[in-house]
């Protein structure tokens, strides 16, 4: 549902955010890490326009897909920018779970400062309007740079570093995979992304080794 207002004398959008861990979301962009392959989600800035409205980053309207076809150099940039972004998350939320019991696990001060110049980029979250059937955060409308586009994967990212949830951050262990989770499991000790596949294939593995051996 969208929106009309002035923020700032612009346009202005709702943006829900109501997922803290849609900044993981956007890091699993990139599959299988840790494999010989990785695999890629986002091939430019049209995908990454297709993740937002996916995943309730942006409404479809304010992702403006048309202007962007329109102005290569800028599309190239942001998503220059947002591939940047992404990484820089990665490796602050890697660092968050080498201490997964106290969530003290300290990003490099590098990767910090780049986070926070992008979060200080993005519009601010002033005033909060009804949408749907909840709540959403009323800013302007992305224009040509990341941090607008992906202003709600910037606010999930800072809110869960700043709160005790980020002692739950996970990443699977799958040296293959190491796709980044939240462990909502009673003991906080979660080990796989999903059961299913991760941690099914380590079944299997260790029933073949075992069988190598007998």
């Amino acid at each position: 549902m969208r929106m009309t207002g002035r923020v700032s004398g612009r346009k202005s959008t709702v943006v829900r955010a109501d997922r803290r861990d849609l900044c993981l979301d956007f890091i699993n962009t990139l599959c299988w890490r840790g494999s010989a392959s990785p695999s890629e989600s986002l091939h430019g800035i049209g995908d990454v326009l297709e993740w937002c409205t996916a995943n309730g980053a942006i409404e479809a309207d304010a992702a403006r897909a048309g202007w962007w076809s329109k102005h290569a150099k800028e599309a190239a940039t942001a998503f220059a920018e947002a591939i940047a972004l992404r990484e820089t998350l990665c490796r602050i939320f890697v660092a968050t779970t080498a201490a997964p019991l106290t969530g003290t696990g300290e990003a490099r001060a590098a990767d910090l400062a780049a986070f926070n110049r992008w979060l200080d980029a993005a519009p601010a979250r002033r005033r909060l309007r009804r949408a749907g059937d909840g709540y959403g955060w009323e800013v302007a409308e992305p224009r040509t740079a990341a941090p607008g586009l992906l202003a709600a994967v910037l606010w999930s990212a800072g809110d869960l570093l700043a709160e005790p949830m980020r002692r739950r951050v996970r990443q699977c262990a799958n040296p293959e995979c190491r796709w980044l989770f939240l462990d909502d499991s009673k003991s906080g000790t979660r080990r796989w992304c999903t059961m299913s596949v991760c941690g099914n294939r380590a079944k299997a593995h260790r029933h073949y080794e075992a069988q190598k051996r007998a």
